[in-house]
């Protein structure tokens, strides 16, 4: 077959091999996009793409909270009943990642300036990204500049920015502006409106929204505290940001400070001397909420950084490496003999940290929070890749990811009689609990979703042992997953008594609305055999937690010998010449593709053929 090479992987010198650090030796403006990325940190609520400090030049900017989104209308070209009609979309939320820095009056830019040395790292074991680098000013003046930023993992909202400036052969007025800047409905850090949140092409990125996003509703400054506060147009959710500085320096400084409903900055003028170090922490906090006003939001933000700035940011970094230290003696796994994929292993296991450490009863999205592809929805990738892992590693957040989906079963309810069956059909995409995807046959005809929902608390239950979840939540989730199974496949009218699900899609979503697709069976009998052998332990490990559940579901005991003998007759398609399970039914009938045909620039397919091809 004739296939896209695969890539070799970071190249060894400038991505030098480290067991515990990704580490970056060379700075280069060619791939802006992957770099941000994997230098990105966060703890699950909030996570800041690895976007410089001084802003340009970025592939995407980027600063997300898990679960904040705007909402839209979806317009299909031609409607018809049932299809999704609310999209959604995370918000990139106010960015106070910036701390432009001018030395001489002269800004310090990546892309085009004279560095002597540099290093970028993101340390698996403390959760801090640091920066290091000598630059060589337009006067020739060298100055050691170098930052570290950290989103905690032991406080959800909390973020830590430090920028350390010092001369090394003679004195210079030096500019710190630091800012709070809303690119999501702005400018950029130079005004200019395009480049806002940079200039990436990616076709999964999110919408591009056509209306102003984030209202202001407040802006706030007291001592050495800014806070602004937004609420969303159409979702009606709610914002605020803050941040507090200091300043450690033996050199005169003046400060001053400005605040507008989408900029606020304060600005840091030092009169620098050789040797004399200058350094300035930035503590920062976002709060959200699905309706709680900004002004309250804004007393939570300073809330936590009045904590945070009494508890010192030593304090912080120590917390920060004792979640980790925990988190490692849990998860970690060593290879011997091979440093590179130890390294790989490692960051693998870091980003599962960041995705999940502090969802607090979110999803988990597609990009974590490091991006906003796929709109920042949540699809089954959670239960099925993730839940799993922190089923054995982090059970606590296991949870939360499974409690989640409970608290959108009375939305798949809805979902499921819109689609005309009984029980619960969950979201193929979503982030508010309703369906988001507009083509609905790679979208909703994906009911594999459900199984996938029953396969995370079955892993979770069986980790944890967490009988009180099932009998309060989670039963009422098997119950109403499994009557979508059997009320959405039939029994055959002709040949032997075997179950049959037709018209789905299953993980292969080129190959859309099937007949008995493989997978899809395979996981509904799972869901209906889980489900009632589960439900009968429940009666009689816990008979008045199964009393409230046949009163709260309206159960009947019949209902689960209906779910065996469907699980029991389920059709599974299988062919005795190929002695295989082909996909679907009909697909060992379909046209084989010309792989040897396809030039690579066709690759990806579903970005250069009409599904129907």
């Amino acid at each position: 077959m004739n296939r896209q090479p695969i890539p070799e992987g970071l190249p060894g010198y400038r991505f030098p091999v480290e067991p515990w650090r990704l580490v970056e030796t060379a700075y280069s403006s060619d791939d802006l996009g992957v770099t941000e990325t994997l230098f990105a940190v966060g703890n699950g609520y909030l996570g800041m793409r690895a976007n410089p400090e001084e802003g340009r030049e970025a592939h995407s900017h980027g600063t997300y909270l898990n679960g904040f989104h705007e909402t839209w209308r979806i317009r299909h070209a031609e409607e018809a009943f049932g299809f999704a009609q609310t999209g959604q979309t995370i918000v990139n939320v106010p960015d106070a990642k910036l701390m432009k820095l001018y030395v001489d009056d002269e800004p310090l830019l990546l892309a085009s300036a004279d560095l002597d040395s540099y290093e970028r790292a993101v340390d698996f074991r403390n959760g801090v990204l640091t920066r290091d680098m000598i630059w060589r000013t337009p006067a020739g003046k060298r100055v050691r500049v170098s930052s570290q930023r950290m989103v905690s993992f032991a406080h959800r909202h909390l973020a830590v920015l430090t920028l350390e400036i010092t001369l090394l052969d003679s004195a210079a007025p030096v500019v710190v502006s630091s800012q709070l800047l809303n690119r999501q409905d702005g400018e950029d850090e130079y005004h200019v409106r395009a480049a806002a949140l940079g200039e990436g092409k990616d076709p999964r990125q999110a919408r591009k929204f056509d209306h102003r996003v984030l209202q202001p509703r407040l802006q706030r400054e007291r001592d050495s505290e800014i806070v602004l506060g937004y609420r969303c147009a159409n979702s009606a959710m709610t914002l605020a940001c803050g941040t507090r500085h200091r300043i450690e320096t033996s050199c005169n400084h003046d400060v001053t400070t400005e605040v507008g409903a989408d900029l606020a900055k304060t600005v840091f003028t030092v009169r620098a001397t050789p040797g004399d170090p200058v350094k300035i922490t930035k503590l920062v906090a976002y709060h959200s909420s699905n309706g709680v006003p900004a002004e309250e939001l804004a007393d939570r933000c300073s809330r936590t950084l009045e904590r945070a700035e009494q508890e010192g940011t030593e304090h912080l970094l120590m917390e920060q490496r004792e979640w980790l230290d925990e988190f490692w003696e849990n998860a970690d796994i060593e290879l011997r003999g091979d440093d590179r994929a130890q390294q790989a292993l490692r960051w693998n296991l870091f980003q599962l940290a960041q995705a999940s450490a502090r969802t607090q009863e979110q999803g988990i999205a597609a990009k974590g929070v490091t991006g906003e592809g796929y709109d920042g929805h949540y699809f089954w990738d959670t239960e099925v890749y993730v839940a799993p892992f922190l089923a054995y590693t982090m059970p606590e957040a296991a949870r939360k990811v499974v409690r989640f989906r409970w608290k959108m079963l009375d939305a798949a309810r809805q979902r499921a009689t819109e689609m005309s069956q009984v029980g619960a059909l969950y979201p193929w995409r979503t982030i508010n609990g309703e369906e988001a995807s507009a083509y609905y046959a790679a979208g909703t005809a994906q009911y594999h979703i459900n199984a996938a929902v029953v396969l995370a608390m079955r892993r979770y239950l069986e980790a944890s042992g967490d009988i009180d979840f099932l009998s309060h939540e989670g039963a009422e989730v098997l119950v109403e997953t499994a009557r979508l199974w059997a009320d959405l496949g039939f029994y055959a009218s002709n040949g032997g008594r075997t179950f049959h699900i037709h018209r789905v899609t299953g993980p292969d979503e080129y190959t859309t609305v099937v007949n008995d697709n493989f997978y899809t069976n395979v996981m509904a009998r799972f869901n209906l055999r889980y489900a009632a052998r589960t439900v009968r332990f429940l009666a009689n490990w816990n008979p008045e937690a199964f009393e409230q559940l046949c009163r709260s579901t309206e159960l009947d005991l019949g209902e689960l010998d209906d779910w065996d003998e469907a699980a029991d007759a389920m059709f599974l398609p299988f062919d005795e010449n190929l002695g295989i399970n082909p996909q679907d039914s009909e697909f060992l009938d379909l046209e084989p593709w010309g792989w040897e045909t396809t030039p690579p620039e066709k690759y990806p397919l579903l970005l250069n053929y009409h599904p129907l091809v």
